[in-house]
């Protein structure tokens, strides 16, 4: 059967806007409250709160910004290591750069697909010295939190919380947001709820609230002129944005109901192909489903080489590969994407540490530099992809990719 494009198309993951946005947005622009003060400002941060369950909230203007502050906060040293998720956004990352530490990466497991916490426990062999853990939540699925945070006490090493992409995410009950000394959380486009751009900064401790609050606005101290006493950034989310924040607040649940739903009916649309949907806990956690993704079996995947720009497959009746999909929903309209390229394997951080539940993941130079080592990040990015999981897509439309990529393995 041909499947003729969309005509309109199908994002991977964009906005949904619902209009309260722009009252928000006009109330700043009729009070005149248009930078980094103002009443959006203030409510953004208790809804957060109340959402979260967490006490405090700075408004910043980035989840990137919120993790650098995070890192600072951290007491991160010149030339210390921090250990950090390998599969995740280069985002998650860079902060721990930027003053001059040194991420170690640490490897993926397949429950979750999040940092292994066995692998966790040999880094800390390796690198007892470590007192700073970063961790993100893939694509919105809360990872192995408690057996994470109890080697983290049992090292005597404090978490940082990357939630960017799992707002609404919950684990035994509580929401992601909460595990960490110091948490994350992104309003960047593509998210669940968006502000166009944005992220929080959340924490039970008031003190690290009011310094990242102080250090957002230039560290500026409570002087009748501008005086300083340290470094500052210009890292405070504006009012306007934040107007656009708080009229997202309320339709978290829903957005989520909506993510749900799709990654259900790809779920069901796939069962009868060599394919399995990104896992999660069903027994602990809640997911926000943020993106919905599917791995493919291993005896099902065609031959397929990528190296740093490009890519190469054959294709095989009755198989098929994440790049052969990717070009089927591209040639119908459809934004696909491929997992996050795992950290220890991007260019710029090869020379960084990376360890699996084995230890040293750089012994295996031969394997890695095929592009094929048996550790389990690089083994979830050559077989996995992500799916168009726009919440405004239909179920007809969604019916049509499932189809296509059904096309795929004939």
């Amino acid at each position: 059967m041909e499947i003729k494009p969309f005509e309109n198309k199908i994002w991977l993951s964009t906005p949904t806007m619902h209009g309260d946005e722009i009252k928000y947005i006009k109330k700043a622009y009729e009070t005149n409250w248009m930078s980094t003060v103002g009443e959006n400002i203030d409510q953004a941060e208790k809804q957060i709160c109340d959402k979260v369950g967490c006490r405090y909230a700075v408004a910043l203007s980035s989840g990137t910004a919120s993790l650098h502050l995070a890192v600072k906060l951290a007491g991160v040293k010149p030339g210390e290591k921090v250990f950090c998720s390998d599969i995740t956004f280069g985002a998650t990352v860079n902060p721990i750069v930027y003053d001059g530490g040194v991420p170690v990466f640490i490897d993926t497991e397949y429950d979750t697909w999040n940092m292994d916490p066995k692998a966790l426990e040999k880094a800390f062999e390796i690198y007892p010295e470590v007192k700073v853990v970063v961790v993100a939540h893939l694509y919105g699925t809360p990872g192995k939190i408690d057996e994470i945070r109890d080697i983290c006490n049992k090292n005597g090493a404090i978490i940082i919380e990357d939630a960017a992409e799992s707002l609404g995410a919950s684990y035994k009950g509580v929401q992601t947001g909460n595990f960490g000394l110091y948490n994350c959380v992104s309003f960047n486009g593509n998210k669940i709820i968006t502000g166009s751009s944005g992220g929080m900064f959340l924490t039970n401790d008031l003190e690290a609230s009011n310094k990242v609050r102080k250090w957002s606005t230039q560290s500026r101290e409570n002087a009748p002129w501008y005086q300083h006493e340290e470094i500052g950034y210009n890292y405070r989310m504006s009012n306007v944005i934040a107007g656009v924040v708080r009229g997202q607040i309320p339709y978290l649940e829903e957005h989520i109901a909506q993510k749900k739903a799709i990654y259900m009916r790809y779920k069901e649309g796939f069962k009868d192909l060599p394919v399995k949907m990104n896992p999660y806990d069903e027994e602990n956690s809640e997911p926000n489903f943020w993106l919905s993704c599917l791995i493919i079996d291993k005896d099902a995947m065609c031959k397929q080489v990528r190296d740093d720009g490009d890519y190469c497959y054959v294709s095989e009746k009755g198989k098929s590969c994440p790049q052969e999909i990717l070009d089927k929903l591209a040639s119908i309209n459809a934004e696909g994407r491929p997992i996050w390229k795992p950290m220890h394997a991007q260019p710029i951080y090869r020379n960084n540490a990376f360890i699996t539940h084995e230890g040293d993941g750089r012994a295996r130079t031969d394997a890695y530099l095929s592009g094929y080592a048996e550790d389990a990040g690089m083994d979830i990015f050559n077989r996995g992809l992500c799916l168009p999981s726009d919440n405004k897509m239909t179920p007809e439309q969604q019916d049509i990719i499932i189809e296509a990529i059904k096309q795929c393995f004939d």
